[in-house]
């Protein structure tokens, strides 16, 4: 975390050594200007910047914004910007003060966490469809490609999930409670009626 300070009145932008650090240069290196803030700014963050900074010269109204930043060796940060207004003695405005906080390692392990439960819930699904479709494969000696088309094609006729429809073919195979059916006999009558999808 780090501090700022915008003089509007001058137009000047200050910051302690961790912000400059967060930018990449050493503290005292170089004189912030808006054009070095909007330059630093990731690509696609960089619209909004312009109009904020513009806001804070203008109305020195506070403001907070999360956004990333490129510093001077080309690795992004993740940035929460904190800034309210600061005047004189006489209450006149001066400019605006504020934190930058650096998220980055908060963020990436979030978006990681995410991710990895993104893709734990693609593989579930994902599974039950790959046993759905070796069942189908099995009991009617097609391949893999024309038993996930019937899957499909039930999918659409019943206005059922993929997923759910294979779940249901899965369920019909590993029943426990019908004895007097065979498997294959079981997964024909659910195709052939669409019982239960």
């Amino acid at each position: 975390m780090g501090r700022f300070r915008y003089l509007a009145r001058e137009d000047r932008w200050e910051w302690s050594e961790e912000v400059a650090r967060m930018h990449g240069y050493e503290p005292g290196s170089v004189q912030p200007t808006s054009q070095l803030l909007i330059k630093h700014k990731h690509p696609d963050d960089k619209p909004t910047v312009p109009e904020l900074i513009e806001q804070v010269r203008r109305h020195g109204a506070p403001f907070s914004s999360r956004h990333r930043i490129v510093d001077t060796r080309g690795e992004t940060h993740v940035v929460v910007v904190v800034g309210d207004r600061f005047g004189g003695p006489d209450g006149r405005l001066l400019g605006i003060g504020g934190f930058y906080i650096d998220i980055t390692d908060q963020f990436d392990a979030d978006l990681q966490k995410h991710l990895s439960e993104a893709l734990l819930a693609v593989d579930s699904r994902r599974a039950v469809i790959n046993q759905a479709m070796g069942i189908l494969m099995l009991r009617y000696g097609v391949n893999a490609e024309s038993a996930f088309d019937l899957l499909v094609k039930l999918s659409q006729e019943s206005n059922v999930k993929l997923r759910d429809i294979a779940e249901r073919v899965v369920d019909e195979i590993t029943a426990q409670d019908v004895v007097h059916d065979n498997a294959a006999d079981r997964v024909d009558r659910l195709l052939r009626t669409r019982e239960g999808l």
